[in-house]
């Protein structure tokens, strides 16, 4: 099958190149004219010189370049660049992955808007293609370790920062900022418009990936893993009756799942465009004049109007379970009383707790519960590591990252009591 070397994207009509190659062989000329049509650079400048440029390896989509330009004229725009595609055809994951894209693309166009209220890369340019399922975002890149911001974290090792809780409190406003500026009016109809909300749409009412047959198999596998390395689920979360009692709980999320978003969904005044991944790995970082933390944020791929609940969750879910029975309240305290500061509705603490309840219910049962098969399938021996710190485990992201979302949704299930809050939600 042929395959075109550009498409016209969907959302502003210009034409862009569908490959790494593609960009390479038009260098300059190519990122000349796409700057220039997107407004990034005026018409009378041109990017004269690539002085640096390396692919970039890491995360789910294609192919990345970490590039430097120069420009013909001085403007206030950025040299050090970041561009990503969307996985290459012929790709075997390309149809799961491609379309993550499209709503990533959607969010960039929206940032450069006046006024927007959350640091992000400065996008010079972005579309999609929905037909070819191909993308390409181009992006200030992020200067970590340097000029005065922090260098990158990385997800699920917080054990290693003196000090979590600027990092979250940082989160937290940020993701009280973007909702309440929605919830305020100050995207007009456009978040409607480019990230509709329909709660009775089936895909948001059925998230968790598998049947009763499925999920009982996964939970007889976590009993197995428990027995075998206990030491990996810490402070009794491998105790047998623990986990007959969270296994009881789970099998009612995914009998109640529908109930639980239809609860989750009705809360009028909790739904906003929220990013669904702010965990601090997915930000970056710095201090201002008075010393206070602020953050940026990335990898956008996943933006929608939800539950702000949900994306609380997705803030708090990589932590350390420790700092979250210290933090939580306060942090849900500063994510409302921001979100009431800036113009969102006033939410009632009690039932926003219990939204994050039913959000850690309904999530973690869909995406915690394959670590143990994640971790046995690169650590055949995993019963002989120390702990969860153990170099070999942190050596590795994936099956160091899925052990610590486990860990985190199993104690908060515990802390939190959340069966209790699934049981008393009616079908």
């Amino acid at each position: 099958m042929k395959h075109p070397v550009q498409v016209t994207g969907d959302h502003t009509g210009i034409a862009f190149p569908v490959s790494y190659a593609m960009l390479e062989e038009g260098g300059v000329a190519m990122l000349t004219a796409l700057f220039r049509q997107m407004g990034a650079i005026s018409s009378e400048n041109a990017v004269v010189e690539i002085v640096h440029w390396k692919e970039f390896f890491g995360g789910g989509m294609g192919r990345k370049i970490a590039f430097d330009v120069a420009y013909a004229r001085k403007e206030d725009v950025p040299t050090r660049l970041f561009a990503k595609f969307t996985r290459e055809f012929g790709d075997p994951l390309r149809e799961l992955f491609s379309p993550v894209m499209d709503p990533e693309v959607r969010f960039a166009l929206l940032s450069r808007r006046p006024g927007f209220p959350l640091r992000v890369p400065r996008c010079m340019f972005g579309d999609y293609n929905a037909e070819f399922k191909t993308g390409l975002l181009i992006t200030e890149r992020i200067p970590y370790g340097s000029e005065g911001i922090e260098p990158a974290l990385e997800k699920c090792v917080d054990y290693e920062l003196a000090d979590p809780l600027p990092y979250y409190e940082a989160q937290t406003r940020a993701i009280a900022a973007l909702a309440a500026y929605h919830r305020a009016g100050h995207f007009g109809d456009e978040i409607d418009r480019e990230f509709p909300f329909n709660p009775f749409e089936e895909s948001l009412l059925k998230v968790i990936p598998y049947d009763a047959e499925e999920l009982a198999s996964k939970l007889a596998r976590l009993k197995e893993f428990a027995a075998r390395a206990p030491q990996l689920l810490p402070d009794g979360l491998a105790d047998p009756d623990f986990l007959d009692d969270f296994s009881r709980g789970a099998r009612e999320v995914l009998a109640k799942e529908r109930a639980i978003w239809r609860h989750l969904y009705g809360r009028r005044d909790a739904i906003a465009l929220v990013h669904w991944n702010m965990n601090p790995d997915n930000g970056w970082f710095w201090r201002d004049e008075n010393g206070v933390m602020q953050s940026g944020q990335l990898d956008w791929g996943g933006v929608a109007q939800a539950n702000i609940a949900q994306s609380y969750y997705g803030m708090t879910c990589a932590g350390e379970a420790d700092f979250l029975a210290r933090h939580d309240a306060d942090l849900q305290a500063l994510l409302l009383s921001e979100y009431a500061r800036l113009g969102g509705p006033q939410l009632d603490a009690a039932a926003f707790d219990q939204d994050v309840k039913l959000a850690i219910a309904v999530l973690g049962t869909a995406w915690m519960l394959d670590a143990p098969a994640l971790l046995e399938a690169e650590l055949p021996d995993y019963g002989r590591l120390s702990d969860r710190t153990d170099p070999r485990l942190r050596a590795l992201f994936l099956p160091r990252a899925q052990l610590q979302l486990l860990n985190v949704f199993l104690s908060e299930w515990r802390r939190k009591k959340i069966g209790e809050a699934v049981g008393s939600l009616a079908d």
